[in-house]
């Protein structure tokens, strides 16, 4: 079976009367979409382009963003041999780290498909659905997905500054 999805764009204003899981999903897929138009129509080079003072690039921000949707859905919700949730701010500064072959496209791909895994992965789960967390106790989905529209919202914004400071475009379209 093949999903259709809306355009991200649109799909927080079609919500607006729907219920709390629509809603919520429909602004995370928001800022999601808003990332990757940042990171999308740049060149290799301005995407890694470090124009601060901290590791924070375009590039990068895709990178970290990636990391933390693996670490909240995948790594604590639904947990794979293997999967090690990182709870330390060194594990965080470290995934703005770019490696050779971390291009455009292939990070744009990695982060696309992480956010398609954290969909799966929320799907089986009710919103009061609840799970031990490292440093806090417990979560329920109903608070990871708001902390993820918070935590991507605040990163699409840097890259809309980003983005600014590299070409001029602005604007979460």
């Amino acid at each position: 079976m093949v999903e259709t999805r809306l355009d991200p764009t649109i799909a927080p204003v079609l919500a607006r009367t729907g219920d709390e899981r629509s809603v919520l999903e429909s602004f995370l897929d928001f800022h999601r979409a808003v990332v990757l138009r940042k990171l999308r129509g740049v060149s290799e080079t301005d995407a890694t382009h470090r124009l601060l003072p901290s590791a924070t690039t375009l590039a990068g921000l895709v990178k970290h963003l990636t990391l933390v949707e693996r670490n909240w859905f995948s790594a604590l919700l639904a947990p794979g041999p293997g999967d090690v949730y990182l709870t330390s701010e060194e594990d965080a500064a470290a995934s703005f780290a770019l490696a050779d072959g971390d291009t455009v496209e292939r990070l744009a791909a990695a982060y696309e498909a992480q956010c398609a895994r954290s969909r799966e992965v929320a799907a089986r789960f009710d919103l009061g659905h609840v799970v031990p967390h490292p440093q806090l106790g417990e979560v329920s989905l109903r608070w990871v997905l708001v902390h993820m529209i918070e935590e991507t919202a605040r990163h699409a914004g840097h890259a809309d500054i980003l983005r600014e400071l590299t070409d001029g475009s602005t604007g979460a379209l």
